[in-house]
């Protein structure tokens, strides 16, 4: 296999509980990367979090500037962000339209049509956990190996779900399958659906991906993989697999981990620190 991108993490939030987090970004079976991934951690607050998801479509370049936007926004406005005085999910929706609105400019100027998903999950230093979505990239919430929420796609076949026209199992396989509803670059306002966590608890694991993880893999599959391996190791595992399942033909993929574990009594907070594979 070969590694792309693979990054972790460790910090400490406020309430003691340790966070330890993991990305990994693959260019799968495709000629080009469009989707990208990041994990950031304040540069002031200690135990706050951003994490990103960002799949690409519009062709060659057009899918890699949608995305690239989308961090690109998501950087620097959570650089200016003070978690002590403003809102979270405000900051959230505010990266979700500030990138729809400069991909739609560059599809002007460009004469391109780049688009792209966003699933983003900010956690703060005391242990809440704020997520926002669009497209058909997708964030988990398990604790152990139980679900508690995930997103819903913004996509036809998920319409068609919802609608009672096909079942859940008929989606995976259908050939409109890739086809949106909302994602950040198209002609009408995206849809921005936010989730709020009030707190965070040990054993609890928020997982952020594109489709070309999600789609091989059922919910319990991806609770298993979390809950047994460490997140740099889960992300390596995820990916080495989701390409086996896809026979040649993988899309794209990226993933953030974050995991919450309670500090044990003689342990001492370690400060962050981030290391790349």
């Amino acid at each position: 296999m070969v590694r792309e991108n693979f990054s972790a993490y460790l910090t400490v939030m406020k309430n003691g509980y340790r966070l330890s987090a993991a990305t990994g970004l693959h260019r799968g079976d495709r000629d080009h990367q469009q989707d990208q991934v990041t994990l950031l951690t304040h540069r002031r607050v200690s135990g706050c979090v951003l994490g990103v998801v960002a799949d690409g479509m519009g062709g060659r370049t057009g899918g890699r500037k949608a995305s690239d936007q989308v961090l690109m926004t998501a950087r620097q406005l959570f650089d200016r962000f003070v978690p002590e005085n403003e809102d979270a999910a405000v900051l959230l929706q505010q990266i979700g339209q500030e990138a729809h609105l400069v991909i739609r400019l560059t599809a002007l100027s460009a004469e391109q049509e780049p688009h792209s998903t966003i699933a983003a999950f900010l956690i703060g230093p005391g242990g809440g956990c704020h997520w926002i979505h669009c497209g058909d990239s997708r964030i988990y919430h398990f604790h152990g190996s139980t679900l508690v929420h995930r997103t819903v796609d913004h996509s036809y076949v998920q319409t068609l779900v919802q609608n009672g026209e096909i079942s859940p199992e008929e989606a995976e396989t259908h050939p409109k399958s890739n086809v949106l509803t909302s994602c950040l670059g198209m002609e009408h306002d995206p849809t921005l659906d936010l989730h709020f966590i009030p707190q965070l608890q040990p054993g609890d694991f928020i997982l952020a991906c594109s489709d070309g993880i999600w789609h091989y893999f059922t919910t319990e599959e991806l609770a298993s993989v979390l809950n047994a391996l460490p997140p740099r190791e889960a992300s390596v595992f995820l990916i080495e697999k989701a390409r086996l399942r896809a026979q040649g033909s993988g899309d794209n993929m990226s993933l953030a981990i974050v995991k919450v574990d309670a500090l044990e009594e003689e342990e001492e907070p370690e400060p962050p620190h981030i290391t790349s594979w």
